[in-house]
């Protein structure tokens, strides 16, 4: 007699991984060179179980440490390799960028929700080549960029005057300053004091962001077949999720763009990236497409990373006075009390210049980078790299690698200095922007806003640990997991220098 056994949903796609496991493992050739060491797997699912989630960055140190500079892991079929090694990523990335460029298909953050079409996630190719084309036109080079040192210099003076008046809520006005400094120059839009809609709009697309592109964010990264089942399927409420996260990117999108459209129709649009591009003439869509999205990745791309990169200066400040006592010198001396630093003085103020970077080191904002893809098969240093491999540089253990930095941990500005005859340590520029033709195009906006909030801040505010119940608190070093990584809140106090600090942040910040 024929028993029927119901069969359910689960059973279903425990039967599609099944057979997407066996497919992959039939796949493997073995007539190629090793692959680099790493971690052993299981049989079928490979490292699944070994991929980290939380700050994988220490994960992927420790693999350094006990399988060398490049280690590989192979999850459900997936080749990843993780490079260590800075002088392996330049030679991997840089010299051999004309097949290290692509990058990885992200089935849930790329596909479903639609980060795809921003620079950063793009295959290479012809629209990549596009939108770095209009970054360059507009941001590529230090010229450039001039033409928005007034806008960053009159909203770092608001940022200054906002936090005299509620030192407490310091976070809240880096994250406010860092999207108005930023939607002005890609939008020409100026943002309102409190509750404004675009940087509340793209404070949750940019923390939805983080958390989709992490590695490991979704199953269905590494079982892409998992996207094609509908929403009301078990375990299918990844879908969901992305439906919602992909509306709310895309107002981020549509919104600034229909704005400066407006602008531009009234005659009133401010000069900025995507007025200087629309300037040009009527767009086909495809160019239409590509000005939306590269404007929407330079938002995006450099508002978060700047918000890290500050509150990291701040809490350095706290845990390291000496430092600060040293560049409040050099200001002092170079600048003096009766006015503010600005852009011209950069040249003159090499120890802020140096404070400044250490800043970009001492806290990763990206750790593990954003993973390249290798489009053709490679032997490399005699390990086989198959066409697919994601490639994982640890920007966090590079820019922390004690052969290289001195006492990593420390907040030291003084290791790039040419001091004694000692040459200065590697510049970070050269690590926490990226590698090869996927660097970051937004770089001398980047350094530009952390050097100005630097000195700035510097010249009027004393930063110091928090007094509570007559006891100092120590704020502790605790960097967030994600795509982009953030210092944990912490408390510190801020109060102004003197009378002359207060006056000056009190001038009309439109002067």
């Amino acid at each position: 007699m024929l028993t029927l056994t119901k069969v359910t949903g689960l059973d279903l796609c425990l039967a599609c991984v099944g057979v997407y496991l066996l497919k992959q493992v039939f796949k493997k050739n073995l007539k190629n060179p090793a692959y680099p060491p790493g971690p052993p797997g299981w049989p079928l699912i490979g490292n699944v179980l070994d991929m980290p989630h939380i700050r994988p960055w220490l994960t992927f140190t420790e693999w350094g440490k006990k399988y060398g500079d490049i280690s590989h892991i192979e999850v459900l079929g997936q080749h990843i390799m993780v490079v260590n090694s800075l002088e392996i990523a330049i030679d991997m990335l840089d010299n051999k960028s004309a097949i290290y460029s692509d990058r990885p298909i992200l089935p849930v953050a790329g596909e479903l929700i639609g980060w795809k079409n921003v620079t950063t996630l793009l295959p290479y190719g012809d629209r990549l080549r596009r939108h770095r084309k209009n970054f360059h036109s507009v941001i590529g080079t230090r010229a450039a960029m001039n033409i928005y040192s007034q806008v960053e210099e009159i909203e770092t003076r608001r940022f200054l005057k906002r936090v005299l008046a509620t030192p407490d809520q310091l976070q809240a006005h880096v994250r406010h300053t860092a999207g108005a400094v930023i939607l002005r120059i890609s939008h020409g839009y100026e943002v309102k004091e409190n509750d404004d809609p675009f940087i509340e709009l793209a404070d949750r697309v940019l923390h939805q962001g983080s958390r989709a592109t992490a590695p490991g964010a979704f199953m269905a990264d590494v079982i892409p077949f998992l996207v094609k089942i509908p929403e009301w399927f078990p375990g299918a409420g990844f879908k969901r999720l992305a439906r919602e996260w992909h509306d709310t990117l895309e107002e981020l999108v549509s919104e600034p763009y229909k704005f400066v459209l407006d602008q531009m129709a009234a005659g009133t649009a401010s000069e900025s990236f995507a007025s200087n591009l629309l300037g040009e003439g009527l767009l086909s869509a495809d160019e239409e497409h590509d000005m939306k999205w590269s404007a929407a990745t330079l938002y995006a791309g450099a508002s978060d990373t700047t918000v890290s990169t500050v509150n990291s200066f701040f809490l350095a400040m706290t845990l390291f006075p000496d430092v600060q006592k040293k560049a409040q010198a050099e200001l002092d001396a170079v600048v003096g009390p009766d006015r503010l630093p600005s852009f011209a003085d950069q040249d003159s103020l090499p120890y802020v210049g140096a404070l400044a970077k250490e800043a970009l080191r001492w806290h990763a904002v990206i750790p593990t980078g954003f993973p390249h893809c290798v489009s053709e098969d490679d032997v490399h240093d005699g390990y086989f790299i198959p066409k697919g491999s994601i490639i994982i540089p640890n920007i966090w253990f590079m820019l922390n690698d004690p052969e290289r930095y001195a006492n990593p941990s420390q907040f030291n500005p003084e290791r790039f200095l040419a001091n004694d005859g000692k040459k200065p340590e590697t510049e970070p520029r050269t690590i926490c922007f990226g590698f090869g033709r996927r660097i970051c195009p937004g770089i001398h906006l980047a350094e530009a806003s952390v050097w100005l909030s630097v000195a700035m801040s510097l010249a009027v505010f004393n930063i110091s640990k928090a007094v509570e119940n007559a006891m100092e608190i120590t704020p502790e070093i605790d960097p967030s997991s994600g795509t982009i990584s953030h210092p944990k809140p912490f408390k510190c106090s801020i109060k102004p220098r003197s009378a002359k600090a207060v006056a000056l942040v009190e001038q009309d910040a439109n002067y």
